[in-house]
């Protein structure tokens, strides 16, 4: 019985030093190459997708909605999100956004849905290029005002976010699940 007290001791003490030794060292990873700017261009698409899910979640009828009068209804957030992406995601990736007829905010909920994605296809397409390069080059911004790149990019980024938060609060007040509120693999 002492012997196999001792082995067991043995092992226990044996154990303890094992997990007081420290983890194996990971292998140091590379640096990112432009890590703004890919950091924005991987936003840019999730956001894409969050906005594109919701849009296509809420129903037509409810693209005239909003909480209250002095709020944008949902298709004029749709609008607004498609002009903006076309300036801003233009104006940071150096491209001329492309011209398309006016779409109004009443306009069927595909026209609108169809818009959107155009806008964030063409964000993927002007970004593309995009490198860290020219963060501080001063752009066209609002109200004849100029901006650096960065400025742009951080404003885009808040915009998304600040919007994808509406569009979650309204799909929330008609009983909807927003698409960042949904359980994966169900």
């Amino acid at each position: 019985m002492r012997v196999t007290l001792l082995a067991a001791t043995a092992a226990l003490l044996a154990a303890v030093a094992l997990a007081q030794q420290p983890a194996p060292a990971a292998a140091p990873q590379a640096p990112v190459a432009n890590p703004v700017a890919t950091a924005f261009r991987d936003n840019a698409q999730r956001v894409a997708k969050n906005l594109v899910a919701a849009a296509e979640a809420v129903p037509a009828d409810k693209y005239a909605y909003k909480p209250t009068p002095a709020q944008m209804s949902f298709g004029q957030i749709m609008v607004h999100l498609a002009e903006g992406n076309d300036f801003l995601c233009g104006t940071i990736g150096g491209q001329k956004a492309p011209q398309r007829a006016k779409i109004a905010p009443t306009a069927s909920k595909d026209s609108l849905v169809a818009r959107l994605k155009e806008t964030f296809a063409f964000c993927d397409q002007a970004l593309a290029s995009l490198d860290d390069s020219k963060l501080g080059e001063q752009l066209p911004a609002f109200g004849g005002r100029t901006m650096t790149r960065a400025a742009l990019m951080t404003i885009t980024t808040g915009d998304w976010a600040d919007h994808y938060s509406q569009v979650a609060n309204y799909m929330r007040l008609n009983g909807l699940l927003p698409p960042t509120a949904r359980r994966t693999g169900t």
